[in-house]
């Protein structure tokens, strides 16, 4: 960072500053945030809601789960942690690039289909801070409930004397030590404050000199948020005091002698996105730079506690260059991710019942051999209904050992800390086997992580390549080459979410394990263009983006609309994350005029509105939201076959969005078997069928909640996520 930014100058000029008064105070309202925009053409002007909006109704989705009295009452105490976790990285990714585009454009763009990026910037703060308003009712309300179970949230002014000791001994052994209070004064240089930080801003004053001195304290992130209190706790409470909280009134023993004259807490948000000139230098140094880059991006937004001291408040925003409509006065808790450690309290009748995943039906016990049960059939895997460790991690874990591997080649998007995967590779490398694993240095957060694992890999000779210059490589493709008598076999996985463990239990995804020798070649010939440079090769099953996944798509599209008017079955069922890209919305359109029935299950944004006349009357969207996060990708197309099962299956890893059909490398295998096709059909009739977890968009853009009848029966009544629990538990085999 240049030594003339201004996070790095002297500090805040409140050397004199007075006491807060509640006149001038900031006022949160915006006469923009009402603005319609420009009309538009096509389907842009009648079926299309902006990316960015739809985003936040899907954030307004995950609200409601902590809202619906139905959730367990620790698991809503979770959905207002993850609802937090999700806006801070809408901050930090969308809003930092339309902060940018807004500086640029201060006119209508067509980027935005007509109006700026300062209109779209303001709806979205009007949207948010009733969100965030919700928010704090929501938590006001649950903490009477978590009480009469035993579960107290206290204030400070709601300890006992007993309780304040423990807690002033707690923050002698603990806090104290992890705190730097720094001075924020012309005699100090303004301290550096990292992304997602949240800070006290406390103003003291010198008895000695009748000087007020501003002083920064940042709220260390290694210690427990909530700090658990046992002293005349009674029978079976469980007490907690915020660690915030506790710094607050501890502020006799940071600064001995000076005298508190207010105290503000306020959070920080900074821009995540970076740009990545590939060309300059190796793309591990290039990435390197950049995350040291990070670090230091403009803050796009600043949370601020009720009643903030307004010398303090402008001094930080003329210090971050931010206006007020970057600055948001919160009514409750500045961030709420802290409840994730009071949702993890093992009181099983406040959570959602235990789930452990189960076997695999063919791989019923480690014992098996995997290879052998490949050969027999392909085997589609459902996490997390079904174990990933069996499955997947024993895919390539029993390759690391087996003495008849040659070779184990695996793309790595995000794979977590204490990974099993890359463990296994070192292995295999160690053993001579020859392993090569292509890491995404540029999957956004975990960019460290990947950088750390490259290295490791490295130091064990494994042949480590970062993909393809330009593309993100988010495939989801792993594969192993085994000596078989006089010849070599190929096995490949190939899924719908990452080799990472902790999120294999917390998302659905989907998986195929194949021996199928015209798949296992065209994922060879895939690692072979993410390794070697080679030109774009032709695929004869895998759908591949950049090179043929969106105009097969397409293909698959058109031939229903042909079907249909043939007169012969015709339906698209698709199964994703998001929506946003504008060519395969066209053809959704199309088919829909032309009479195609369409369901899409969409579980975060969808640009696309469903049942507008005359452009997408036949089209449905779903999103579900629950327990697990929805994130497989299931595609079905009719393909003239009054079989459901005799029609086209795809799973991958590829949303309908530009960025992954023409800026990322995806795969997409078909599946062909028909025990796998009858499962994949399973799973999307399951989805059309719940009335417990799934939202239906209107013709307007907005999502409604479905509501079970009353003598509703089987996945309408539970929602899907208890149903496939309930029908994997069934399923199971006995021993």
């Amino acid at each position: 960072m240049s030594a003339k930014t201004p996070e790095s100058e002297t500090g805040l000029n409140l050397m004199r500053v007075k006491p807060k008064r509640s006149e001038g105070r900031h006022r949160s309202a915006t006469d923009k945030s009402n603005q319609i925009l420009a009309p538009r053409e096509g389907l842009l002007a009648h079926a299309w809601r902006d990316r960015d909006l739809s985003w936040l109704d899907f954030n307004w989705r995950v609200l409601h789960e902590a809202l619906d009295e139905r959730t367990p009452l620790l698991e809503r105490l979770k959905f207002l942690a993850i609802f937090t976790s999700n806006l801070d990285e809408f901050y930090m990714k969308r809003v930092g690039l339309l902060r940018g585009v807004a500086q640029v454009h201060s006119e209508d763009d067509p980027v935005f289909r007509g109006g700026s990026a300062r209109d779209r910037l303001a709806q979205i703060r009007a949207i948010v801070i009733s969100q965030l308003a919700e928010q704090a009712r929501c938590y006001r309300e649950l903490l009477p409930a978590l009480a009469s179970h035993g579960i107290v949230l206290a204030e400070w002014s709601e300890l006992t004397a007993a309780q304040r000791e423990e807690a002033a001994n707690y923050f002698d052994r603990n806090a104290s030590p992890a705190l730097t209070p720094l001075g924020m004064d012309p005699a100090h240089p303004f301290p550096f404050m990292s992304n997602l930080s949240t800070n006290w801003g406390f103003i003291l004053r010198n008895p000695d000199t009748d000087e007020y001195v501003p002083v920064r304290v940042k709220i260390p992130t290694m210690l427990p948020a909530w700090i658990p209190l046992k002293a005349d706790a009674a029978a079976g409470e469980r007490r907690f005091l915020r660690l915030d909280d506790l710094i607050r009134h501890s502020t006799d023993k940071l600064f001995p002698g000076m005298e508190l004259i207010d105290a503000t807490q306020f959070r920080i948000l900074r821009n995540a996105e970076i740009e990545l000139d590939e060309e300059e230098e190796s793309l591990r140094e290039a990435v390197s730079d950049a995350l040291q880059q990070r670090r230091f991006q403009p803050v796009v937004r600043m949370d601020l506690a009720p009643d903030a001291n307004p010398a303090l408040r402008q001094g930080l925003m003329d210090r971050f260059e931010l206006t007020d409509n970057d600055v948001y006065d919160l009514p409750g808790l500045l961030d709420y991710t802290g409840l994730f450690q009071i949702a993890g309290l093992d009181v099983p009748a406040l959570r959602d019942p235990h789930w452990s995943p189960l076997p695999p039906l063919r791989l019923p016990t480690e014992e098996v051999d995997i290879y052998a049960a490949i050969q027999a059939g392909d085997l589609l895997l459902h996490h997390p209904y079904e174990s990933f460790d069996m499955s997947v991690e024993d895919f390539i874990s029993d390759a690391a050992i087996d003495p008849q591997t040659v070779a184990i080649k695996m793309t790595v998007y995000r794979v977590g800390d204490d990974t099993p995967f890359v463990r296994s590779l070192i292995r295999a490398a160690e053993a001579g086997k020859q392993v090569a694993c292509v890491i995404e240095l540029k999957a956004r957060f975990d960019e460290a992580r990947n950088l750390l694992w490259a290295q490791e890999l490295q130091k064990v000779g494994a042949h480590v390549t970062y993909g393809v210059m330009g593309l993100k490589t988010h495939t989801k493709v792993a594969l192993v080459v085994r000596k078989e008598g006089r010849d070599l076999r190929c096995y490949a996985h190939i899924g719908t979410g990452n080799y990472h463990v902790k999120t294999a239990r917390l998302y659905t995804d989907v998986g195929l394990l194949t021996s199928d020798p015209v798949i296992t070649a065209d994922v060879v010939n895939l690692f072979h263009y993410l390794t070697g440079c080679s030109r774009a090769p032709q695929f004869k099953k895998l759908l591949v983006a950049p090179i043929n996944m969106r105009q097969r798509f397409l293909e698959s599209i058109e031939r229903e609309i042909e079907y249909y008017r043939a007169g012969r079955p015709a339906r698209i069922i698709a199964k994703m994350n998001q929506v946003e890209d504008l060519e395969m919305a066209r053809a959704l359109s199309a088919a829909s005029q032309a009479g195609v029935p369409i369901d899409l299950i969409v579980r975060g944004f969808c640009c696309l509105v469903p049942g507008v006349p005359g452009w997408t009357e036949n089209v449905r969207v779903r999103s579900i939201i629950g327990r697990f996060l929805e994130h497989s990708r299931i595609f079905h197309f009719a393909n003239g076959q009054d079989d459901p099962l005799a029609g086209e299956f795809f799973i991958g890893s590829a949303d309908w969005m530009h960025r992954n059909l023409s800026g990322r490398v995806e795969a997409a295998t078909p599946v062909e078997d028909r025990a796998a096709r009858e499962r994949l059909w399973e799973i999307l009739d399951i989805c059309l069928q719940d009335q417990r977890q799934a939202w239906l968009m209107q013709a307007d853009g907005s999502y409604v909640q479905c509501q079970p009848a009353a003598d509703a029966t089987g996945p309408a009544a539970v929602g899907i996520h208890a149903w496939l629990m309930d029908l994997t538990r069934r399923r199971a085999p006995t021993s």
